[in-house]
């Protein structure tokens, strides 16, 4: 897959808002992933540990918590082969100071946990959702229920499903049915693609092209 060193360098040119990645995976690894994806695309970014199952062995590296971190200004980030990693656990996605402290990533990843988990916005972002499903439990139902709530919360979303291909046309064909079709349009699935996190990546990416596009034609 091609890489674009230059996504990142064009968006801060063009002062395009940075991209905040919601993922609802059951395993920490899957965040992981798309991070690589998204880095071998071009993408600087920051996979942001919210449920502390990414970088708990490496959190004594800071004297300081997340929050001191946000109040000083400085977020004591841990190099990684994708980009940064940031020890948050706790954390939500509209904390004070968050904005400040992101603004020199492409990408946000934020390892949010299994559906369910709770969910808010980072205020003059852009917002993408991504839900992995399984056919297993109460995972389509738990998914389903967070498409829901997200139909009623008025924002701008990309929102993307992953895991058992049945499962997620399921979901995908519920969401038609029963909700507004103006939202359920923008809800896609990768289900079926050989590699989910490289699909995921590919679409945000040409996603960014396309608004650098219609921002230089205006």
């Amino acid at each position: 897959m091609p890489a674009d060193q230059a996504a990142g360098l064009r968006r801060r040119n063009t002062r395009q808002p940075v991209r905040c990645i919601h993922c609802f995976f059951d395993a920490a690894a899957s965040s992981t992933r798309l991070t690589h994806a998204l880095h071998q695309l071009g993408q600087v970014s920051l996979l942001v540990d919210m449920r502390g199952r990414l970088f708990a062995d490496s959190s004594t590296r800071s004297l300081f918590g997340w929050k001191q971190q946000l109040d000083r200004g400085h977020l004591n980030t841990l190099p990684q082969a994708y980009g940064d990693g940031w020890y948050a656990p706790g954390m939500r996605a509209d904390a004070p100071n968050l904005h400040r402290a992101v603004q020199g990533y492409d990408c946000v990843v934020f390892d949010a946990g299994p559906i369910g988990s709770e969910l808010a916005w980072l205020p003059g972002t852009l917002n993408s959702v991504i839900i992995e499903v399984h056919p297993t439990g109460d995972s389509m139902q738990r998914a389903y229920s967070l498409l829901k709530t997200l139909s009623h919360t008025g924002n701008s979303l990309s929102i993307g499903l992953l895991g058992d291909a049945a499962t997620c046309d399921h979901v995908q064909a519920a969401c038609c049915h029963f909700l507004e079709q103006s939202f359920a349009q923008v809800i896609y699935s990768v289900a079926h693609e050989d590699d989910a996190f490289a699909a995921l990546a590919v679409r945000m990416a040409d996603e960014e092209t396309h608004r650098m596009t219609r921002c230089k034609q205006g």
